[in-house]
């Protein structure tokens, strides 16, 4: 069996248990084997899928602990319940726009923001017909239901966690905080020759550092797909992308999208996630790309080190998600940073609502709002985007400021 070895590329990440070492080693073998079956390399784009979605094995299909401070980061709704109950006043306006409806999480992590949204509804006596979850690992299913168990355990009963995407006709908003960065990417680079495909192949001594760690990247021969995904965003950028630029893009975001809101009869799917409109997403200075992972709140840009046991992300280009939300004739609704999007949720409304003479939890509210607005914090570098079907009213997450034409 292929041996996972963290240090050989990366020598400041802690070294995994001998349990975790043992997880990795398995789907490194998958993914080895894998490759062999291909003749030799397979796209990054799989690679990814394996290393986030193999069963019983991937990142998000396996029991290891990725959410919160004993995790390897730490998400907006860990961070401060003020963000889920901004969220569930937009949902709120949303459903009383239709008349009423369901709330539809789309992975929901620990819990914590199913918990803290639905409590934040009940408060204004705005709670949904019933909050579904899909969710396709079934240890944070578990923990999931332990958190509302302990946060919201009388709201436990009009929760639902589901196998698959909801029958045609579901009315009301299906959300996804941080969901769309985790969808698998094709890296590419230009070369002399033209755009090239990113594979994954597997050596027995990497050549960049002597170490017999395997995995390693490669050049592909030229493809069309990717020629042509390529030449669409040099055209929306209006530039050439110059030698040696290397990024990436998501080949089945349409898909997703299409597959993600074709049961929405009336509503809104609404995205909180990292990203930028194209143009900045493929701006000069981004020359590598967005890709980052995630390992014990370390953050670096190695995908091939510790499958299984990291999470890999890219920044989402919201320019793509408007174009496929179009194309299926959803309207879009709005698009901002996450800061103006809490504001126009009545976050300092909220903030405004704790007496300062209760100095201790005054600071600490503060102290979040500042982590989920600034502009070095979250507050520019997550963004917020609103496809609707079946309403025509504005959403007040986009009143303060709406950047739909950056798109």
């Amino acid at each position: 069996m292929a041996t996972a070895r963290p240090t050989d590329r990366h020598t400041t990440l802690p070294e995994p248990d001998p349990a975790a070492s043992a997880h990795s080693a398995r789907l490194l073998e998958r993914i080895r084997t894998e490759i062999a079956t291909c003749g030799g390399a397979i796209s990054f784009a799989r690679f990814m899928e394996l290393a986030l979605y193999a069963p019983d094995l991937g990142y998000y299909r396996a029991g290891t602990r990725k959410f919160g401070p004993g995790g390897d980061f730490v998400t907006a709704p860990e961070l401060s319940a003020l963000f889920s109950r901004c969220l569930a006043r937009q949902c709120r306006e949303i459903l009383d726009t239709i008349g009423g409806g369901a709330l539809l999480e789309l992975g929901a992590g620990s819990g914590i923001m199913a918990a803290d949204l639905l409590g934040a509804l009940r408060a204004a006596d705005a709670l949904p017909d019933h909050y579904a979850i899909l969710e396709i690992s079934g240890e944070l299913r578990e923990r999931q239901r332990q958190t509302l168990a302990e946060r919201a355990p009388d709201l436990l009963g009009r929760v639902r966690w589901l196998d698959a995407l909801p029958d045609p006709g579901f009315r009301g908003v299906i959300l996804g905080n941080e969901v769309v960065d985790a969808l698998p990417v094709e890296r590419f680079r230009i070369t002399a020759n033209g755009p090239r495909r990113l594979m994954v192949t597997w050596t027995e001594t990497d050549p960049s550092t002597g170490l017999a760690n395997g995995l390693a990247w490669a050049e592909g021969p030229e493809d069309p797909a990717v020629t042509d995904a390529v030449a669409r965003i040099e055209t929306a950028c209006g530039r050439p992308l110059p030698e040696g630029y290397t990024s990436e893009y998501v080949p089945r975001l349409a898909d997703w999208v299409r597959a993600i809101t074709e049961p929405l009869a009336a509503g809104a799917l609404l995205l909180v996630d990292y990203g930028y409109p194209r143009r900045d997403y493929y701006h000069p200075e981004r020359a590598d790309g967005t890709l980052l992972c995630h390992y014990r709140h370390r953050v670096h840009a190695d995908p091939l080190l510790l499958p299984g046991l990291q999470d890999i992300t890219a920044s989402v280009d919201f320019t793509a998600v408007a174009e496929a939300g179009r194309a299926l004739g959803l309207a879009l609704a709005g698009y901002t940073n996450q800061n103006y999007f809490l504001f126009g949720c009545g976050l300092l409304d909220l903030l405004a609502e704790v007496d300062p003479a209760d100095l201790v939890r005054y600071l600490e509210q503060a102290r979040q709002v500042k982590v989920l607005t600034l502009p070095g914090e979250m507050g520019e570098r997550c963004k917020a985007i609103a496809l609707t079907r079946g309403m025509a009213a504005s959403l007040c997450g986009f009143s303060v400021r709406d950047e739909r034409h950056r798109l």
